[in-house]
C-alpha cells in the first residue's frame, strides 16, 4: 500500500496522523431585506445544508499520487481548449449551436436584486415538496430584530408562509419565507415548467382487498410518530467511510465489512398479505428498539484490519 501525504488534511496539533473532520463555520452567503407593502426587514442569508460534511474523494495518478486535472477536447479535431477560447452555445437541432459570448449572456441576465420580494401569503402545505430545491436560513440584520420576530410569529400564528420572488445570480427563483423554530427559513422552489407531472408516468391503481387495506393501515399505525426526528437517523456510509481513511492514515489496510442489505423483495412478486403480516411481526418485535438505540448512538461498522504494513517515505 502507498500512502500519500499531500490529499490528506490532517490537525497537527493532534497526535500525529489522526485525521480530524473539520466542522463549517457559519458565515452569511448576503445581505438583503424582506419587503412586503411598506414593510422591510433587513436580514442575513445562511445556508442551510453543510456541503463540507459529505465526503468527496480527489482524482489521484495511481502511481505517485499526483492530482490530475480536467481538460477540455475539442471533438472536431482532438485538441486542447482553453477556457479563454470557450463560448456558449444552444443546441437547436442535431449537432447545430448558436453561440453566445459572456458579455451577450450577461445582457440577458437579470440583474441582481437584495430584496425578497413577498408577493402571497399561503399555507405552506398548500406547497408540493416536490417544488424544493434549496433552503436557506434567514437572520435579522442589523436594525431587524424586531420586525423579524414579527413576521415569523405572526406567520407561526396564522399557518401561514410567504410567496416571493428573489433574483440570485442573474436569474429569477420562486421562494417561500416559512417560520422556523425561532426564526426564518427560506426555501428556493422549481418553476411548475421544471417540475414532471406524476400523470406521465402512466401509473394505473392496483385493485386492493379490504383485508389487504386494513393490514396496511394497521402497519401505518404501528410505525407512525408524531413528527420527524432526523436524530434517529445515521449516515451509516459516511461512518464506514471515515474509518477506512483513518485506518488507511494509519499505515493499515482497512477491509470493510460489506454494507446491511436491505430485506425488501427485489424483483419477485411477492405475497402481499404474507408481507404485511411479516411486517407488522418483525416491527413489534423488540429488537427494532434496539437497532433505534444503536443508530441514535451512532455506531460504525466493524473494520477488519489486516497487518499493518510499513510506510514508503
Amino acid at each position: 500500500m502507498q500512502l500519500f501525504s499531500k490529499p490528506i488534511n490532517i490537525d497537527r496539533q493532534r497526535p500525529r496522523d489522526t485525521l480530524t473532520f473539520m466542522p463549517a463555520q457559519t458565515r452569511s452567503i448576503a445581505s438583503l431585506t424582506i419587503s412586503f407593502g411598506l414593510v422591510a426587514i433587513p436580514v442575513k442569508l445562511y445556508s442551510a445544508t453543510v456541503s463540507t460534511e459529505r465526503i468527496s474523494f480527489n482524482l489521484l495518478r495511481k502511481t505517485d499520487g499526483s492530482r490530475v486535472k480536467q481538460q477540455y477536447i475539442a471533438v472536431a479535431d482532438g485538441k486542447l481548449v482553453e477556457r479563454v477560447d470557450m463560448v456558449k452555445g444552444y443546441e437547436f437541432a442535431k449537432d447545430q449551436y448558436v453561440m453566445f459570448s459572456n458579455e451577450e449572456i450577461k445582457t440577458l441576465e437579470e440583474a441582481n436584486s437584495a430584496a425578497i420580494d413577498i408577493m402571497q401569503f399561503v399555507p405552506l402545505k398548500s406547497v408540493d415538496p416536490v417544488y424544493f430545491d434549496g433552503t436557506y436560513y434567514l437572520a435579522p440584520d442589523k436594525g431587524g430584530a424586531k420586525p423579524y420576530t414579527l413576521l415569523a410569529t405572526a406567520l407561526r400564528k396564522a399557518g401561514q408562509c410567504g410567496l416571493g420572488r428573489w433574483v440570485s445570480r442573474g436569474k429569477e427563483h420562486i421562494v417561500i419565507v416559512r417560520p422556523m423554530e425561532e426564526g426564518l427559513a427560506m426555501h428556493q422552489l422549481h418553476f411548475h415548467s421544471e417540475v414532471r407531472a406524476f400523470k406521465d408516468l402512466g401509473v394505473e391503481p392496483a385493485p386492493v382487498s379490504d383485508a389487504e387495506m386494513k393490514l396496511a393501515e394497521q402497519l401505518v399505525d404501528h410505525l407512525k410518530t408524531t413528527r420527524f426526528d432526523p436524530n434517529e437517523f445515521v449516515d451509516e456510509y459516511k461512518q464506514r467511510v471515515q474509518a477506512a481513511i483513518q485506518e488507511k492514515v494509519e499505515g493499515h489496510e482497512a477491509v470493510v465489512s460489506t454494507a446491511p442489505t436491505s430485506s425488501a423483495s427485489t424483483g419477485n412478486v411477492i405475497d402481499l398479505m404474507a408481507a404485511l403480516r411479516a411486517s407488522l411481526q418483525k416491527n413489534a418485535s423488540p429488537e427494532r428498539n434496539e437497532r433505534k438505540s444503536a443508530k441514535r448512538a451512532g455506531t460504525v461498522t466493524p473494520i477488519s484490519r489486516k497487518p499493518s504494513k510499513k510506510r514508503r517515505d
